[in-house]
């Protein structure tokens, strides 16, 4: 295949996935369905990235805030209609049916503990219940993480947080020219005392890793996420989300976010994440 045809199949496959993720989006809102809101979110996501990753030609900031803005926005309020109200975490592959996925399960409340892996493995095969007790759900910077991977040349179950940390800053500066600036910083917080209830709870984790991220093209989505109670802080703009995912991955721990920060002028991003110990 020429590279011409190749890229005119990226740009068609780029552009089919977002108007159907957009229709999808709409049948949604008309019908009163989560289902279609998740299929379409996750089709608009899909369209975003290979719209991003085209070769050789580039694509606008503003047109990739665009078409990100909008489906997070249906994602917030989505969630917000269910109202779940518990933290989002992000799983490495040992929970997933196919360890090349990552995915985040959303309890139904605070107190719902995170289910184990062969619960989870169950729950992706079943049909979404009306009131579930928790959401299995494709993040926002999935898609984005395995670009990270493509781009690397390396499958991040293969390697560490220091890895990240000796890489990631490279990727997303000089590679893929995501931001001017990534930094990646480990603190350790407080060990989790052994408890009947599994549920994560913020400040009990095993290690934090905070990163500060510069003048990124996702700068606008940033801002619009700061704004959606059930995303910020929790499940992350495309950019945040991304981390996670491959943080979750590399660790092989369940990760969640504790805190997003955004500067007065929009700048520059903080983001914490945690990650937890075989039973959490």
């Amino acid at each position: 295949m020429s590279d011409r045809a190749y890229r005119v199949r990226v740009g068609t496959s780029a552009i089919l996935l977002l108007l159907l993720g957009a229709l999808a989006t709409i049948l949604s809102v008309i019908y009163t369905s989560s289902v279609t809101a998740f299929i379409g979110l996750g089709m608009i996501f899909w369209g975003a990235i290979l719209a991003y990753i085209r070769p050789d030609q580039s694509v606008s900031a503003s047109l990739l805030n665009a078409t990100a803005n909008p489906a997070l926005s249906t994602l917030n309020q989505t969630l917000n209609e269910l109202d779940y109200n518990g933290k989002p975490v992000y799983l490495p592959p040992k929970y997933l049916n196919s360890p090349d996925e990552t995915k985040i399960y959303i309890p139904k409340s605070k107190d719902t503990p995170l289910p184990t892996p062969e619960q989870i493995q169950n729950l992706e095969s079943q049909t979404p219940s009306r009131n579930p007790e928790g959401l299995l759900l494709t993040p926002p910077g999935a898609e984005l993480a395995r670009l990270f991977e493509k781009t690397l040349g390396t499958n991040f179950t293969r390697t560490d947080l220091d890895y990240l940390m000796k890489n990631m800053p490279r990727l997303m500066v000089e590679s893929l020219e995501i931001a001017t600036n990534l930094e990646i910083v480990l603190g350790t917080a407080k060990p989790p005392e052994p408890a009947k209830d599994p549920a994560p709870q913020e400040g009990e984790g095993h290690d934090k890793i905070r990163v500060r991220i510069t003048d990124s093209i996702y700068e606008e989505t940033s801002r619009e996420t700061d704004q959606m109670t059930r995303i910020h802080g929790s499940i992350g703009c495309p950019l945040t989300s991304a981390i996670a995912c491959a943080i979750a991955r590399s660790t092989g721990r369940p990760t969640i976010i504790t805190d997003e920060k955004t500067s007065d002028d929009g700048k520059t991003k903080e983001a914490e994440y945690q990650t937890y110990a075989e039973a959490i």
